[in-house]
């Protein structure tokens, strides 16, 4: 009945007590939830005053009520951070200098233990997925050393676009996309050491004009090297998507990247088993990895499993003429099978997001107003 951007855009109206600015501009808003007419949102403050919190969540819901028509119940609820003695009260919207993209809601990292399980092969169908939801979803290529996006998203005939210093991200397939491998020739190998590595990662940051975005999603390159740790350290991650495939060598390293972000005190929002088979276009299935590895591991480290995606002719072909989009819409047994698969994955995460978003918070004490 209602979109996520209506919600927005009548939280606009809300303006955080004592400035001239709205909660969303300051990026508080942490999330919603649309079931049939109600609505739920969450919001989340840097300032320790109870009294604000209840002042920002009666005005939301009043304004809820009165701009949504049908609105049957607007479930409002507002964490407020304990100050500890002595300690000054931040600015709305300051989260320390992990906040680099606070027009963004909400920030996945796809990482890999090793290289070639198709890793790229998912974020991209998570993005697409999560665009088709009618998401607002960037996509960020920090494969620098072997970046995907410009065979999979059908970026070879394009030019990248700058506008005042700042890329332009390619819009393909409903998504926003920036990838590296549009900024040096496409046969050049990209020699990095750390630092290189770091500073292009960041570079990649701070110089994209993404906007407003419900989602950004980050490739990673596989392993557990330096542009995860910078990640770690640059930016406010919602949490990290862990690809493995079935067999137990690739299931050994992908515990690593877990255990990795873990150690970070990034959330682990699940696993995806890729290749977990392959569909002939007749829809019989081959199990050619085994299969269900990766949901065992899952189970092993206490992380929630988000779905497999098998293999296809069609995901293929698609992934190489750069058409990602056809990965939802195809027709054959083998076709409608993918496009489940991808659908399931992707909702699944959205719902770990929603689990996670609940239940956290930041690192110190918080009231919650409702």
């Amino acid at each position: 009945m209602f979109t996520q951007e209506a919600v927005l855009n009548a939280l606009r109206q809300v303006k955080y007590p004592g400035y001239s600015r709205d909660i969303v501009s300051f990026g508080l808003i942490k999330d919603i939830q649309i079931d049939g007419p109600a609505v739920g949102v969450l919001i989340e403050l840097t300032s320790p005053s109870p009294e604000v919190g209840e002042k920002i969540a009666e005005t939301a819901r009043l304004i809820l009520r009165n701009e949504l028509p049908g609105l049957s119940d607007a479930h409002v609820q507002v964490r407020v951070p304990q100050a500890a003695p002595g300690a000054p009260t931040p600015a709305p919207g300051a989260t320390g200098a992990r906040n680099r993209l606070p027009h963004i809601r909400r920030v996945i990292a796809v990482a890999s233990g090793k290289g070639g399980v198709g890793k790229s092969t998912v974020a991209v169908n998570l993005a697409v997925g999560l665009a088709r939801k009618g998401y607002a979803v960037g996509l960020l290529d920090a494969d620098i050393y072997g970046p995907s996006l410009p065979t999979m998203l059908g970026l070879a005939p394009l030019e990248q676009a700058v506008h005042e210093g700042h890329l332009v991200p390619f819009a393909v397939h409903g998504i926003k996309a920036v990838t590296i491998g549009k900024l040096v020739d496409a046969e050049r190998p990209l020699i990095w050491r750390g630092p290189m590595a770091h500073g292009a990662f960041k570079q990649l940051l701070d110089q994209t004009h993404w906007g407003t975005l419900d989602y950004l999603i980050i490739d990673l390159p596989p392993g557990t090297g330096d542009i995860a740790l910078t990640m770690a350290q640059q930016l406010q991650l919602t949490g990290a998507v862990v690809v493995c495939t079935p067999q137990k060598v690739a299931q050994d390293d992908a515990v690593r990247a877990a255990r990795m972000f873990q150690q970070l005190g990034i959330s682990v929002l699940g696993v995806v088993e890729n290749m977990s088979s392959f569909i002939a276009d007749d829809g019989k299935e081959y199990d050619l990895f085994g299969k269900g590895g990766a949901q065992m591991m899952a189970q092993r480290l206490g992380v929630p499993f988000l779905g497999d995606v098998p293999i296809t002719m069609s995901l293929r072909i698609n992934s190489d003429s750069g058409n990602p989009s056809a990965n939802f819409t195809g027709t054959s047994a083998s076709d409608q099978r993918l496009a489940r698969s991808l659908e399931a994955m992707v909702g699944s995460l959205t719902s770990q997001i929603a689990l996670t978003t609940l239940r956290g918070g930041t690192a110190r004490p918080t009231l919650n107003i409702s």
